[in-house]
């Protein structure tokens, strides 16, 4: 399947001061995001050397690193302007760290105005890198926003830095090196995130063996160590079954994802456990259904309901698989908090807003993307992979 995604998102943050999501699909379902041209985040220049505040010179320029006359910003329009050399201004757009403060800010303050742009093609016939990262977006995502609050927090965490973002998504089955070959035979970044790992993931695999930076978002049983970031399922578990087991529940019922998954063998080995520990009654279900926000789902609601003896509490790993089961329980005459008691990991405000007694345990999608950004960004330069791996502490949020 071939198209072309173009579309324009200009803001001044994501979330807070983010970066501008531009478009031009690129290849096959590819999409570009790129940090400001800042090329360091803007706390970094809003401090002058004693510790007032520092205010840009002017608006930045016209898009596309393009002067008035239609000339494009180069290193030297920039010397021009700050009086340096170009040597010093490559450097300052490099990072900077050498130079004094007030030299990197004049650099940083003169891009922006001019609206300067790097040429990426240049920077890698000259370098051999093209400063681009790419996020490979597994298609059967079963989680209500996570695909744009990890973007977001990828592009919060790359803004003020050389690289920009491509994403693609992923069309063929799940688990399929397909996408991961093409960046790597035409090296179109300097490194992959990948989600939605698997056990012994063919991805990683490829990655490893082809000796190509790259970050996971979920972990794996490879023997080798690879960088990772992952939300803490483990903990999640342990602390949504002492709840259960504090508000007197004996039945609990785990429905949970895609069993292909490293994360359902984490999720299902730690119930199992602390459920035995605590003398609980359990039963795992992982609904074999393509599209979790479907009527099927909801039909699994009137099934679970229709239990002799039916659960009296129940944990699920996805928000769109708990409202539509919710909403067969109560279709049913099951009520949440009354029949029985409800605990969902949450990515998005919308659960609490339409069930506002269940009980959450949150993960911050936005914080993981930045860190998942940050890992690749110093794997990249370098650092081993055994330092490199790091876990999302979960949020309770208790309604009672």
């Amino acid at each position: 399947m071939n198209f072309d995604v173009d579309f324009s998102l200009k803001c001044r943050d994501f979330r807070k001061d983010g970066a501008v999501l531009a478009g031009a699909g690129r290849g096959i379902g590819a999409v570009s995001l790129q940090s400001r041209p800042a090329l360091k985040p803007a706390d970094a220049y809003e401090k002058d050397a004693h510790g007032g505040t520092s205010t840009m010179m002017k608006p930045p320029g016209k898009p596309g690193g393009q002067r008035s006359g239609g000339k494009r910003a180069t290193l030297r329009t920039i010397s021009e302007l700050t009086g340096l050399s170009p040597s010093t201004v490559s450097l300052a757009l490099r990072g900077g760290e050498r130079l004094k403060p007030e030299t990197y800010r004049k650099v940083v303050e003169a891009a922006q105005q001019l609206g300067y742009i790097p040429d990426r093609a240049g920077v890698r016939l000259r370098t051999g890198k093209t400063n681009v990262i790419a996020l490979v977006l597994e298609r059967t995502d079963e989680t209500i926003d996570f695909a744009r609050y990890l973007i977001q927090g990828i592009g919060h965490a790359i803004q003020g830095t050389r690289y920009h973002m491509n994403v693609s998504p992923e069309f063929g089955a799940a688990g399929t090196v397909d996408s991961i070959r093409y960046i790597i035979d035409n090296r179109t970044a300097d490194g992959v995130i990948i989600t939605h790992t698997t056990a012994r993931d063919p991805r990683v695999q490829l990655l490893m063996d082809e000796g190509f930076p790259f970050v996971t978002h979920g972990r794996t049983e490879f023997y080798a160590p690879h960088p990772y970031h992952d939300f803490h399922s483990e903990e999640f578990v342990r602390l949504a079954v002492e709840r259960m087991a504090a508000k007197g529940r004996k039945r609990i019922l785990l429905v949970v994802g895609r069993e292909i998954t490293n994360n359902y063998h984490t999720i299902v080995t730690s119930f199992q456990r602390v459920s035995a520990r605590l003398g609980l009654s359990t039963q795992v279900i992982s609904p074999e259904i393509d599209r979790p926000a479907s009527a099927e789902m909801r039909e699994f609601g009137h099934e679970i309901a229709r239990m002799s003896p039916r659960p009296d509490g129940i944990i699920c790993d996805s928000e769109l698989r708990s409202i539509f089961m919710i909403a067969g329980l109560e279709d049913e005459g099951v009520m949440a908090g009354r029949d029985f008691h409800f605990i969902c990991k949450q990515t998005s405000d919308l659960l609490p807003a339409l069930y506002p007694q269940i009980d959450t345990v949150e993960e911050d999608v936005f914080t993981a993307g930045m860190e998942l950004a940050r890992l690749l960004i110093r794997r990249i330069n370098g650092e081993p992979a055994e330092t490199l791996r790091t876990l999302g502490e979960p949020k309770v949020n208790w309604r009672d």
